[in-house]
């Protein structure tokens, strides 16, 4: 298979650059892979497409304010992208720096509330950075940083988005961009689906900026995965036994919950516990937990299309991405999407 297999047109205007007025007013498509037959809904209707002894699976990772600027000694301007936490040393970070000229190993990043980074050495594009100050720095971070809206989101992050950007069940912080699936999700919502005897569970995965990474080569058999940390509660594995064994449905609430249980699955059977999801699905992928998904619409070229692509079948689904155009739906993070089932 051929990135080029992958593509389609979308007209720029259609990416969303801010979210609906509420969570749920966004548009939904809802696609049966049985028939191929499209439905127009609205999310605060998404309850009528599931059924009793269903199970929902959701992510409950919460994004971090990652985006920082500071000034070098000097007085440069240096903006930091905290990346991911690294194990063993208190508050060391991978992270992006911007600046005119790059701080060199050993030098030091002024930030607000007398915060101080450090940054050392570089490694495959990602910097390591230690931060110290007076404060707790979870606390500091949430109090100083910028939600870390993705780059097809052209404006400066607003008030709205310390909200917006994150689902109402978010817990466990870690990830530098957001579930999105998810955002279109209230509490509302979700009760009215428990009342059609539905189960939830979490799974937790920290979404990272591979994510938004373009894939580079055109023989999709090269391409390299990124890597996201994961964790499937016991709890959640032992749902997803009851559930098939009452004949329901395995729901995932969006392509980060659908890749961890994937890639936990990968045995044959699925295992609790937490790892690193490095999982690649193409078409010709066998699903072997997840049988429906709700999810946004996705990148042309995209590694995440190319999954939707396997889950309903490439012909399919560019049928339905071009309805979708066509119907005016809104794109990406912030945008409308689809129930596949």
């Amino acid at each position: 298979m051929r990135l080029s297999d992958f593509d389609y047109h979308l007209p720029p205007e259609l990416i969303a650059q801010h979210p609906a007025e509420r969570r749920d007013a966004s548009r939904l498509l809802a696609l049966d892979r049985a028939t191929g037959e499209l439905e127009e809904l609205t999310v605060a209707g998404i309850a009528s497409l599931f059924r009793e002894g269903d199970l929902l699976v959701l992510n409950d990772t919460r994004v971090i304010p990652a985006r920082l600027k500071g000034k070098k000694e000097s007085g440069g301007a240096v903006e930091i992208f905290l990346v991911r936490r690294l194990p063993g040393v208190e508050e060391c970070w991978s992270c992006l720096l911007k600046a005119s000229i790059t701080p060199k190993p050993g030098g030091k990043v002024l930030l607000p509330g007398g915060m101080v980074a450090t940054v050392h050495e570089k490694a495959q594009g990602e910097w390591r950075v230690s931060f110290q100050g007076d404060q707790e720095f979870m606390t500091w971070l949430e109090a100083t940083g910028s939600m870390p809206l993705p780059p097809y989101i052209k404006r400066a992050p607003e008030g709205e988005d310390r909200e917006r950007y994150q689902t109402v069940f978010a817990r466990e912080k870690g990830a530098v961009a957001a579930p999105t699936a998810g955002l279109h999700f209230t509490e509302p919502l979700l009760d009215e689906i428990r009342a059609r005897g539905v189960e939830i569970a979490p799974v937790t995965l920290h979404v990272g900026l591979g994510t938004f990474m373009p894939v580079r080569v055109d023989e999709l058999s090269e391409h390299t995965m990124h890597r996201e940390r994961y964790r499937i509660p016991r709890e959640t594995a032992e749902a997803i036994t009851r559930t098939r064994a009452r004949g329901g449905r395995v729901i995932a609430l969006g392509t980060t919950s659908l890749r961890a249980l994937e890639h936990a699955a990968a045995s044959g059977e699925l295992e609790a516990g937490e790892r690193e999801a490095d999982i690649f699905i193409l078409p010709g992928y066998r699903f072997r937990v997840v049988d429906a998904l709700i999810t946004n619409f996705h990148l042309p070229k995209s590694t995440l299309f190319m999954l939707v692509c396997a889950f309903a079948g490439k012909e399919l689904m560019l049928k339905a991405y071009r309805e979708a155009v066509d119907r005016r739906f809104r794109f990406f993070s912030y945008g409308d999407a689809m129930f596949i089932g």
